[in-house]
This record gives structure tokens, sequence and C-alpha cells, in this order.
């Protein structure tokens, strides 16, 4: 009889999580490792960010909170929303995780039923469909075509659409892909929504700030407000506010929902830590002047990464609009050998010959649903790019 529960076979370890330490592991081997697969900034967190946490801290607010997050980070919340989003939300309707993905997991497992779909788009954020079968879900990849910027067009979603389908997940801007959509692009997929009342949409803008080429920002609820009513709006500090190991997620939705949201965190984590809500209140209350400075930076490296990219043989790469992912093509390099002889037959047997061969640890296409591509972050100083990007041409240029 073994221990481990049944359900546990349904999903896998997090790809980029397990990359990440992979590479971490090496490198305390001895390796010479340049890890390119943190879907993080490299950024400090803001210094007034810090310092409220330490004043928090002074004045002992390390107790229990109220399991969906205090009412001050609550209140600054539903001002971001009002401010960024034009979405007015009640107390009530909001809820304060540890970290994005608990609101996800919350959502999905108050939900979902044995049976019911969820609609992906790929490629999508490694953690959606293993959710979903961890929640007894069927998860309904949807690929999204590169000739259309790896967006969902309203057409897909259309056919997708079944009786049993409870949500559709929107990531934009995307990771991998750095998709983003247009309020036109968003008004006509909500026009396919419209015309099924029984599947709700979890929007997730993790990314929502960081937007390159003067590109403005529009989460779903906020083109149609006719679906509101049916909207998970999900957000965090991580991405923006360089906060990822702080795990502040938050999420705005219908209060039925963020009740029974509430009552599984209660089972669950309990409330997120009291020291990071009051670092995540002050980012969000604080001075906002940083992000836009920020994003420049990751723009130039955009510019750079994509352009180096695409003077590679073999490799093509298509302009994120946003998030800090390129996402480059390595088809035309399936079916060539590496200099011991080995077929490159996937984008993960080419990702492992980058590491074996170059210390080079990127990701392969195959974890967000689509090949064959990798995915580079260029959230690292430009150095450490350029030295990747190197070891990636040499690589390349080795195969034949």
């Amino acid at each position: 009889m073994t221990l481990i529960a049944a359900r546990l076979n349904r999903i896998q370890p997090s790809p980029s999580s397990m990359a990440g330490q992979r590479a971490r592991e090496l490198r305390a081997a001895g390796r010479d490792i340049i890890g390119l697969t943190s879907g993080e900034p490299d950024f400090d967190t803001p210094a007034n960010v810090c310092e409220a946490a330490t004043r928090a801290m002074a004045r002992s607010q390390t107790k229990y909170t109220d399991v969906g997050g205090t009412p001050e980070l609550r209140a600054a919340i539903a001002d971001k929303f009002r401010r960024d989003n034009q979405l007015d939300y009640a107390p009530n309707e909001l809820i304060v995780g540890t970290g994005g993905k608990q609101i996800i997991f919350n959502a999905f497992l108050c939900t979902i039923e044995p049976g019911d779909e969820v609609i992906v788009p790929a490629p999508y954020w490694v953690s959606y469909p293993d959710i979903v079968l961890l929640a007894e879900g069927t998860p309904v990849i949807v690929p999204c075509q590169p000739g259309n910027g790896f967006k969902l067009a309203p057409e897909d979603l259309e056919r997708a659409i079944t009786p049993r389908t409870r949500w559709l997940v929107l990531n934009a801007p995307n990771n991998p892909s750095g998709a983003t959509y247009s309020r036109t692009e968003l008004q006509a997929l909500a026009d396919v929504l419209l015309r099924h009342p029984h599947v709700w949409v979890m929007t997730d803008d993790i990314y929502e700030h960081i937007l390159y080429d003067g590109r403005r920002f529009a989460t779903i609820a906020q083109v149609e407000p006719a679906l509101k009513d049916r909207t998970l709006t999900i957000n965090g500090v991580s991405k923006a506010y360089a906060m990822t190991g702080w795990r502040i997620g938050y999420g705005g939705a219908p209060a039925a929902l963020v009740k029974a949201m509430v009552k599984l965190q209660s089972q669950c984590t309990s409330n997120p830590s009291s020291i990071s809500q009051a670092a995540a209140l002050e980012a969000l209350t604080g001075p906002q002047d940083f992000i836009a400075e920020r994003t420049r930076v990751f723009q130039s490296r955009r510019d750079a990464v994509v352009a180096a990219l695409n003077r590679i043989e073999g490799v093509t790469c298509h302009l994120p609009e946003g998030a800090f992912y390129a996402y480059p093509s390595c088809a035309s390099l399936i079916g060539s050998k590496t200099p011991d002889g080995k077929v490159i037959e996937t984008d993960e047997d080419f990702v492992l010959y980058l590491l074996d061969a170059q210390n080079l640890a990127v990701l392969q296409g195959g974890a967000y649903g689509t090949s064959p591509f990798f995915r580079i972050s260029f959230a690292t100083s430009m150095d450490r790019l350029e030295a990747g990007l190197g070891r990636l041409r040499a690589a390349c240029e080795a195969l034949r």
C-alpha cells in the first residue's frame, strides 16, 4: 500500500521552480551556470517597502490577521483597482493570499467539480493546468498561434466552450510569450463570453505594469462591465514591486466566491504574513514612479535580447509586448546533431544540450504547452544576458 495519494499522480513539479533549483544545485557543485530561468526582477524591493516591514515589526504587528487580509491592505487594494482599472470592489469582494498562486488555487478548488473544464490558452504559465488537475477538473488547452502574437482568437475560444466549461484563464502580459491584449481584442473575447453565461473568467494580471512601446493595460472586467459578476481579477506585488519572496497576491471577485475562498484559506494557510501585508500596503500606497523607470530598463534589455536571438542561425524570436521573457523558436534546430552525435528531437533535448554543453539554463517550451520553443528571462543584468547569449550562439553553431 502506497502512502502517497493518487491525486499527486495527476500533476508534475513546477518546471520553472525545479529549473531554478537545478541551476542552484549545479552552481553549488562548482559548475559555472548562467541561469536565465528566473521569473523575478533582479531589482531590490524598494527601500520604503522594507522600512514599512521593519516598522510593522517594531510595532509588534506580528500576530494573526483576518484570514483574507488586513482591512488596511484590502482598502489599499480597492483603491488600486479603482485607480488603475476602474473596478469597484467592496471589502468582502477582496482576498489577500500567500502569492497569486494561492488565489488561483483557492478559486479552482472552490469551484471545480470532477469533469469540469477550464480553458487554458497556450502558451500558459506552468501551474494553471496542474492546479486544474489537482481540483479534479480537465484543462482544455487551446493553442494560440505565433502568427497571432500568441493571443487567443475569439473563434478558437468559441470552439473550446462546452456545457462543462467552468473557467477561461487569461494571463496578459503573458508568461512566457509576453503577449498582451488591446481593449478591442479583449472586447472580442468578451463578446464570445457574453453568449455563454455559465463560463467564468480568471484573469491573471500580475505583469500589468510591465508593458512596452507605450502600450496601455486593460483587464477584461474593465473593458466589459457585464462580465464583472463572473470574473476573478488577480494581481499581486511580486513583479512590479520586486517582492517575489514576500508572497503577497490578491484578487477581486463577487462576494460569494471570495467568501468560499476565505473559508478554504482558513483551513489551509490562514492569513498571509502580517509583515508582508504591511510591506504590500506601503508598496501600493507609496511612490510609484520607479515602476516606469524599471520598465524602461526591461524594455532596453528586451530590445537587445530579441535582436541578438534573431542573429543566431536557427533561432527566431517575436517581440514580446510585456513581461520580461523572450520566447524564441528553435524549430529549425530540431533534427540537428550535437557534437557527440545525439539528435535534437524536442525543445527539451535542446534545453538539456544547452545545459550540458554550455552551462546555460533556460526552459523548454513544452513546459508552457507549446513546442519547439524555449523561454529566456531577461530579468537580469545585461552582462549576464550577453554572456548567456554568447553561450547560446556557440551551442547553436556547434550543431550540425
